[in-house]
């Protein structure tokens, strides 16, 4: 019983402290945003008016 308590409470530490690591990292390398892609010179033949499917 000597043990119980501290064991315990280390065990409850060390996980909170491993959930907040992993929280903080996975938000920390996470790619939300989108790229930007240049599309100026596809403006004319946008979506399947003209689609060019590679080299002719």
């Amino acid at each position: 019983m000597k043990f119980l308590i501290p064991g315990a409470i280390a065990a409850f530490a060390g996980t909170t402290f491993a959930f907040v690591l992993v929280i903080a990292g996975t938000s920390f390398v996470e790619q939300n945003t989108r790229p930007d892609i240049d599309r100026a010179e596809q403006a004319q033949v946008a979506l399947l008016n003209q689609p060019e499917y590679g080299s002719r």
